[in-house]
Formats: structure tokens, sequence, C-alpha cells
């Protein structure tokens, strides 16, 4: 198959830059590609920790422009999906033999400060003896600290910038990989590039530039398809982070941030309303970052980061769930902790005359990834002579355009408009698709009218509108990155719900995006 049109740009990658990329580009005029090997999402940005934050701790490596930035970008994006981003408090419990409090009194200042804030309240000093944070900790902490940062449904926020790009005209290509590039000169110099997709049939598409957002695999795309004849100027640096789901440990909704003897920062986060999300590690990775997977030394690690603190101990029994994933961080050479890593990010332009540019994004983090799109479709309309003014800060993803950015008034609202739906359910809905809740339900107004279920809070019209709308062709696409209802199916029947999930993908295929 070949496409005689051709393309301002491939983006190759649907994680968070990739997904970014399209969108800004988009928006801005430029016909756009976005092909993702896997699923959107797939890989490093559906095992984030799942927070819009500054970064407190990157303080302590005295990297203040990387967390100013991330504050900055931190209030745009909940004003953009208040829906599926929203305010979090933490609880920083003091341990007085790791950190002295006037540190952390000290650091908190900076954090409040060094970005403007105007949707999160302030930091503050707490007595964990009185606080509800305090009651589920060890006796010995009587003291802690709390400030605020942003919760994130990951995955989701890289379907939504996907379907942003899309309904600004870029075509979406999931499940095909690109796997060979080639360079034509000339006065319209223009990549020609062949995707393999998922059935084993190609596709030949030309293009006037390409974004190589890989992820992990940026630096192979350099060294294989999109090879130059020479080593780029940056380089990423594979690390590990793992994550454990248990039953909820707590019943309050702050967050705790837990400072661990080897300076690492482990967070306990309410999850998914039944659960607590516990995470994360960092270990330097070699191998495949499609195969990564946590290991039994890391869950115990988890567990016994919890342990240091909770009155209640946690073992790897009471683990229900795990992912892993692999951040690309740009290569620090200084860094031999992969903690201390920089989460900052460079663009690299190669655009010799007479040929069609090609960026690359190494290293990034899920906060800063509006920015890093922003400034890479810059660089992009000014190689190409197609230069317009970005648009992304001040406008809503899709479903985020809800008054002053008030999601409790919308989800009531949307609840009593739905009257007939379980009021959980009803909640979901808006928490997961925002102002667009209504086109799941469509013109149901029973239960009954949803179709078949085939799990609790889960009907035929939500995976008729996935596959229709956001690209989902299997059942993990929507148990585990569309949603977590995968935590939520009854005990002992996750198999036989996933295989009939995957039986309705195969008799309504997906729709077709070129």
């Amino acid at each position: 198959m070949t496409h005689d049109s051709i393309y301002d740009l491939l983006v190759v990658g649907g994680g968070i830059n990739g997904a970014g990329i399209a969108r800004d580009a988009a928006g801005r005029g430029l016909s756009v590609l976005l092909c993702e090997q896997d699923d959107l999402a797939s890989h490093t940005s559906s095992a984030s920790t799942k927070l819009i934050h500054g970064g407190l701790r990157y303080l302590e490596y005295r990297e203040f422009g990387l967390v100013r930035k991330a504050l900055q970008e931190r209030e745009t994006l909940l004003r953009a999906a208040p829906h599926i981003i929203r305010p979090l408090r933490f609880v920083m419990p003091h341990m007085p033999d790791l950190r002295p409090a006037w540190l952390i009194r000290a650091g908190l200042f900076l954090y409040d400060h060094l970005a403007r804030r105007e949707l999160l309240p302030g930091s503050r000093g707490i007595d964990m003896r009185r606080h509800p944070a305090g009651g589920p900790l060890v006796d010995s902490i009587r003291r802690g600290f709390v400030y605020s940062d942003g919760w994130v449904d990951d995955a989701r926020l890289v379907v939504l910038n996907a379907l942003d790009a899309s309904e600004h005209g870029a075509t979406i290509l999931t499940r095909t990989k690109l796997v060979g590039a080639e360079r034509t000169s000339g006065a319209n110099g223009e990549w020609h590039a062949r995707l393999l997709r998922a059935d084993g049939s190609t596709i030949t598409v030309r293009a006037r530039s390409i974004a190589n957002a890989a992820g992990p695999w940026v630096g192979e795309l350099l060294r294989g398809p999109l090879s130059r004849g020479r080593d780029a100027n940056y380089s990423v640096r594979l690390v590990k982070g793992s994550h454990i789901v248990t039953r909820r440990l707590f019943d309050h909704d702050h967050a705790y941030i837990f400072q661990n003897p080897d300076k690492r920062i482990i967070f306990a986060i309410p999850y998914e309303r039944d659960f607590t999300l516990i995470g994360t590690t960092d270990i330097q990775y070699v191998g495949d970052p499609s195969k990564v997977a946590i290991t039994a030394q890391e869950t115990q690690y988890l567990c016994d980061s919890i342990n240091r603190y909770f009155r209640k101990p946690i073992t790897p029994r009471d683990v229900c769930w795990t992912y892993a994933g692999v951040r690309p961080l740009l290569e620090d050479e200084n860094a031999d902790n992969p903690s201390a890593v920089t989460r900052d990010y460079r663009l690299e332009l190669d655009a010799p005359a007479g040929e069609a540019p090609l960026l690359s994004v190494f290293g990034g983090k899920i906060t800063t990834f509006r920015k890093l799109a922003e400034e890479a479709v810059d660089e992009l309309t000014r190689a190409l002579g197609h230069v317009r003014p970005s648009w992304t800060a001040s406008a809503p993803l899709p479903g985020g355009d809800i008054a002053d950015a008030d999601f409790e008034r919308f989800a009531s609202q949307f609840q009593q408009q739905h009257a007939w739906l379980p009021a959980d359910l009803a909640r979901r809905y808006a928490r997961a698709y925002g102002t667009r809740a209504a086109r799941v339900t469509g013109a149901a107004r029973s239960l009954a009218d949803l179709g078949q279920r085939f799990a609790p809070g889960l009907y035929e019209a939500e995976l008729r509108y996935l596959r229709e709308t956001e690209w989902a062709t299997t059942a993990q696409d929507v148990l585990w990155r569309r949603s977590k209802l995968g935590l939520h199916v009854e005990p002992g029947t996750l198999d036989t719900v996933t295989r009939e999930i995957d039986a309705w993908f195969a008799r309504v295929p997906a729709k077709q995006h070129a």
C-alpha cells in the first residue's frame, strides 16, 4: 500500500511526547502522520507514577530550571484537562535522621514560589498526631509537611492528545512500525518511509520531516531506520521504574511521599478508589524495553520502604497488581545514581541543506510534555518554512472544556442528567471522558440500552466508543490503558473477561484510520 500524498510531518512514537508533538503540529496546520509500533501509551507513558508535578526532589540536585518549567506546566495542564488531571495533597512525614526540618521547609518554600500558583494551596507544617494522615503511620512520626501537586491518568493523557491531533486532521496509525526511511536530496528534499502494519502489510509514505519521539527506542532508530552516518549529540540512559498496587492502605484522600535512607523517594497514592499505588524504583536497565517487568527484589524493596512508615506492614502477598516501565532519561555522565539523572530533555534537529529535517527527542517527563512538543514544533516549522504561532497553552484537551475547570460541579450535573446510571459509573464516565461522556452513553436511557455487560461497569457502548474513537482494538487496550477496569473485575474472572472482550473486537473490526 502506498500513500501518494506527502505529509509535512511523520511522528514516530505514540507515547506522550509523540502524541503531544502530533497534536501541536496538526493544530498549526501541518499535515501529520503518527505511527506507533504498539498501542498508544503501551510502554513508558502508561507506566509512570501518574503525577503532574514539579519534582520536589529535583531541587536537591539543583535542577531549578526544570522544576520551574514543570511547575508552570502543572498549572497549564490542570486547566486543560480537569477530568483526567486533578489536584492532590501530599504528606511528607519528617524523619530527622534523613533531612533536617529547616531544609525541608526551605525546599517547600522554593517549590511554592518558583512559579506562579493559582489553583493549588501552598505547603504547611502539620502535627501528625492530629492530622488524619498520621493515623496509619507508626507512633514515632510526630510531625510532617503538606504540599500540593497533581495526579493524572497518564495513558488517557496520551490518548486525548492523539485524539485532538486526529480532530485537527492528523492520521494516527497504531500497531504500525517504522522499518525503513531514506532521504531524498535537492530543493524539495523529503523522507520516504516504510511502515509495517500488524497484518504484515507495508505502507510507503512521503514526509517533509520526521520527529523521532520513540522514547526508549530513540537511539535504536538513529542507528537503524533513521541512521544519518554519524552519532547524535545526545543519548538516553534506560532506567526501570516499577510500581506495586495493594488494597487501600488508608482512608483519607492525601498521598504520601516517603524519604528512604538510600535517598530514593517512594510515593503511596490513593488509586482507583479501592487501592493504593506504591512506587517507584530506579534501576539501570539493559535489554528490550518492551520486555520490562518488576522483579521480586523490587517488590520487596517497595514493601520494605512502606513498612518503615506504616503501622500495619505489607508483604508481597498483599500486592494485587504490578507494572514496570523503562524511562529514557537524558544521559548524564555526572550522575552515577539513576535517581540523580536529570528528567530534563534535549531536542536535536538534523537539517542539512537541501535535505528533509529530522528532529529527535531525548529524555523528558510527562509533566513537561506539552512544552517539549511546543519547542519541537517550533524548530520543525522553522526548518520547513511554515512558521505558525503556538496554541496549546490555552487549549483544553478533548473533554476538558469544563466550565471554570470545576470537575465536581460538572460531575454532579452529569449524574443528574443521567440519573439512571449507577452513581459510581456516572462518575467514572465523567472522570474518564469529561464533557464527552454523553458520547459514550449516546441515546441510552437505561443500563440495558448500553448493551452487553462484560465486567462491573463495562458495557458494550463503551467498547464501541473506544473502538471507534480511541483506537482500542484489544482487551488490554481497554482494561489496562483506556481504563484500569482490570483491577475491578470479579476475582478469578479476568481471563474470561479478557477473552470475551477480545472476541467482541474480533467480531466488530477496529475503525480503519488509513
